[in-house]
């Protein structure tokens, strides 16, 4: 056969016969060396929970703290196995995480429209801003009673009361962030016959995808924050009702797990977020 009509060759056949192959090997590096990172990065978090983790052992087994005011991380562990055996302990994170994703997401959206709204209508800022600014002033405990009148003593009453402290951080960065996207950004835009809804899609809603992330991440700490006051609304199940059920009962343990659970979990949700985040960036900003 002629040179001309030579059959050509793929990487992985030059990787086969051991030749070579230009910008393979810089690839597995590059992706060696990012896995690497990464995993130090974990590791490196996980030193100061290590620490913690060591320091309340050792406290607990010299005897500097009595059981009754700190019980021991095995007797921890000991508590959520317990709940697990008794089916408990499943349903109790569930029912939260549930609460707590449904709120997010309604507080989110309502959070979206409103911090667009305000932040591109002049009208509505003037008219609505002063509201809003001194709603957001008011405790989360403070609506219970409302909520409890208005709604009832069920799920829609804890989804709401989480939804609304969702929909705080998420209105301020996104409005804020639209308030300061670069003007000559948006004229260009209009030159080429971008406005409303395809100018606020296509340019000002990337343009602040960083800051609206922020407000997502404040917003999904928030929600787990209101969850405890949402769980005092007449509820049976849920890790905050776990947490002020100890109380009541002298459970110290519980109570820690209950602490330990939701800290977890959390960070769970944020990192699943942050995730989002770095994807989106990518993606638009």
């Amino acid at each position: 056969m002629s040179a001309d009509h030579a059959t050509p060759v793929s990487a992985q056949g030059l990787q086969a016969i051991g030749a070579p192959v230009s910008g393979v090997e810089p690839q597995k590096d590059a992706g060696r060396s990012r896995t690497a990172r990464r995993t130090g990065v974990i590791l490196l978090g996980l030193i100061v929970p290590a620490l913690i983790l060591l320091a309340w052992h050792l406290s607990t087994a010299s005897g500097f703290f009595r059981p009754s005011q700190l019980p021991s991380p095995a007797s921890v562990l000991a508590a959520a196995v317990d709940l697990a055996q008794r089916g408990q302990l499943a349903p109790h994170i569930l029912i939260s995480t549930q609460r707590v994703v449904l709120g997010f997401v309604i507080g989110s959206l309502l959070g979206v429209l409103a911090g667009a709204l305000l932040g591109l209508s002049r009208l509505a800022d003037v008219l609505l801003t002063p509201t809003v600014g001194a709603l957001r002033a008011v405790p989360s405990l403070a609506w219970v009673p409302l909520l409890v009148l208005w709604i009832g003593i069920n799920e829609d009453s804890k989804v709401t009361l989480i939804s609304i402290g969702a929909f705080f951080p998420v209105f301020t960065t996104l409005y804020l962030g639209l308030r300061h996207v670069d003007r000559n950004l948006v004229e260009a835009a209009r030159a080429f016959g971008l406005g409303g809804l395809r100018l606020l899609t296509t340019v000002q809603l990337p343009a602040v995808v960083p800051a609206l992330f922020s407000g997502l991440r404040l917003a999904l700490a928030q929600s787990w924050l209101f969850l405890v006051a949402a769980e005092l609304i007449a509820s049976s199940m849920g890790l905050g009702f776990l947490l002020t059920d100890s109380q009541q009962t002298g459970r110290v343990d519980r109570i820690l797990l209950a602490i330990i659970l939701l800290a977890v979990i959390g960070k769970t949700t944020d990192a699943l977020l942050g995730i989002a985040e770095r994807w989106a960036v990518r993606r638009w900003a």
